[in-house]
């Protein structure tokens, strides 16, 4: 879609009032903020409120409709109590877990041989590990997190060379994109936000976006909360939007010098339960939280009525009156809890002072309440696809490898499922990055035709002394080359880098076999000015001993050193 024309035009679009809706309650519990979650349950911001959304909800029949919806943030708190309402952030901790299990490590992406020149393929590579150097990494784990908790998440590629000399990524939460989809693929992408308001604080100043392969509309409105309003005629009718000017065309576009869209998608996971049949909305992902709401919500409950019986459960003394000491009329009466002597008092019915003070304390049910939380909190995360051992649920024993991942075995299906989209999202932002950094960063040595691959590093690091056992068995029964050894014993190397490691490999078992003299005195002594690597010295050509060690025929040829 182009961006709108001046007038009463809706904003943001009403096709897209569910989705948002839904993303304002997960971003409620991503938050942790209890007022948020308190207004999307009750309040007048929730989807109630929306006519659109009331009669979806209604006849989709996924929630209760109408005043019956009965949730534990959406209670009022009762008159003249203090709110003592509870938020157990375990819908943070959820898309924490989610980006920490995608991006604690940064993947490595390669650039296909095949596809460039070895010189090019090499510097190509070089600049593509500046941009996942520290700021990358952080931004793309950003993403990752969002993703988990909103559904879904929008990567924007920015450059400016008087802040950066190359191009980085800008992560753009949903709400803030109006995306327009081709077989499933993002066309067009609308990015708009709110800028600071001017001398009349009713008037809402939004900048538009509209990107498409190769281009930038750029579009200033000035309307209402809930209306675009009439489009500016030039982008300096606000300061926060001047600098575009010397970026853009009378009509307010700006090329970009690549012929693809800077805006890329990145989804959670797919197909999208919660708004199936909805127009626009199947490529959006899944959030983690979409159907775990009410136990989240009961959780809640359950630590607050926990933290209710604390309260209650204080210990309490009813006193008669005749035992309160006065200090004059008017004055009151008080009873002194800490004094040690006090005079003995003529009761009624002979009931002594010890008898006529009565304790008041309730139980504390923590045995029911923990049991409960603990339920709520186990099938959260299973619901979630989540295992428990990485949320402290299985204790702190020492395990081996084998026996983390099977305990882990949920989390890391997941994960699994998750790079599914995190990969093609990440190898064509970077593709994008190369094209910019080429077109306005005059990147040298960088070829954006060049394929890439990415691949991601182990979540659990195999045990060193399992691999050591298994590599000498291995060795043993002459199963396995010195490369695939080394290989084996570090994946992170290349193939250039493990050659050079088996050269030193060798290199240092021939230095091992010194002769041990000659004792038949057949001329074959020790030169004490031998090269340990060549078996010759002084210059001569000496061929190294027949016991040396003879390269396998079927291993990888290794360039000299």
């Amino acid at each position: 879609m182009p961006l709108p024309p001046s007038g009463n035009t809706p904003w943001p679009p009403p096709q897209l009032d569910i989705p948002h809706a839904d993303i304002d309650m997960w971003r409620a519990w991503y938050s942790g903020n209890t007022d948020h979650l308190a207004a999307v349950y009750g309040g007048p911001t929730n989807y109630r409120s929306n006519a659109v959304a009331r009669q979806y909800f209604e006849v989709d029949q996924r929630r209760a409709g109408g005043e019956e919806l009965r949730s534990f943030w959406g209670q009022a708190p009762s008159p003249g109590q203090q709110a003592a309402k509870l938020h157990v952030p375990i819908a943070a901790d959820i898309a924490e877990m989610s980006a920490n299990l995608l991006w604690s490590d940064v993947p490595q992406v390669t650039v296909d041989v095949d596809s460039t020149d070895k010189a090019t393929a090499r510097s190509t590579q070089a600049q593509i590990g500046r941009y996942l150097d520290d700021r990358g990494h952080a931004k793309f784990r950003e993403g990752a997190e969002l993703t988990a908790g909103l559904s879904n998440v929008f990567l924007r590629v920015v450059w400016d060379t008087t802040l950066r000399p190359r191009p980085w990524t800008d992560v753009i939460a949903p709400e803030a994109v109006v995306p327009t989809w081709k077989w499933g693929a993002l066309a067009e992408a609308i990015v708009w936000q709110e800028l600071a308001p001017r001398e009349d604080a009713t008037k809402v100043w939004r900048l538009l976006e509209h990107h498409t392969p190769g281009a930038i509309e750029y579009g200033l409105y000035e309307g209402k909360v809930s209306e675009l309003g009439m489009r500016a005629d030039t982008l300096a009718a606000h300061p926060d939007t001047e600098y575009l000017v010397k970026r853009t065309d009378s009509q307010g576009r700006q090329s970009t010098g690549v012929k693809r869209m800077l805006i890329t998608h990145l989804p959670n996971v797919l197909p999208n339960r919660v708004w199936d049949g909805i127009p626009g909305t199947a490529p959006l992902g899944r959030s983690d939280f979409a159907g775990i709401e009410p136990m989240m919500d009961a959780l809640d409950e359950t630590w607050t009525s926990w933290m209710r019986d604390l309260r209650l459960g204080k210990a309490r003394l009813l006193v008669p009156q005749s035992m309160l000491e006065t200090e004059g009329a008017g004055s009151g009466g008080i009873f002194d809890l800490d004094k040690e002597v006090s005079v003995a008092l003529n009761l009624l019915g002979g009931e002594s002072m010890k008898d006529a003070i009565t304790e008041v304390q309730f139980n504390i049910r923590v045995e029911a309440h923990e049991q409960t939380s603990r339920a709520l909190r186990l099938q959260i995360l299973s619901s979630a696809g989540y295992s428990a051992q990485g949320f402290g649920e299985a204790g702190t024993i020492a395990a081996t490898a084998t026996e983390v991942v099977a305990r882990k075995e949920e989390s890391l299906t997941t994960r699994g499922t998750k790079l599914l989209y995190q990969r093609p999202a990440l190898l064509e932002h970077v593709t994008t990055m190369m094209m910019i950094d080429v077109a306005h960063c005059k990147a040298k040595g960088v070829d954006p035709a060049a394929e890439l691959t990415a691949s991601w590093p182990q979540a659990i690091q195999p045990d060193p002394e399992a691999t050591a056992r298994t590599l000498s068995l291995l060795d043993t029964a002459g199963a396995i080359s010195d490369f695939m050894k080394v290989k084996w014993r570090s994946p992170e190397l290349d193939d250039t880098e493990v050659e050079a490691e088996v050269r030193r490999i060798r290199a240092d078992k021939r230095a091992d076999l010194v002769p041990a003299g000659d004792p038949f005195n057949t001329g074959g002594g020790i030169d004490p000015n031998a090269d340990p690597a060549t078996g010759s010295g002084d210059g001569s050509d000496t061929a190294a001993g027949a016991d040396e060690p003879q390269e396998d025929p079927g291993e990888p040829a290794l360039k000299a050193a």
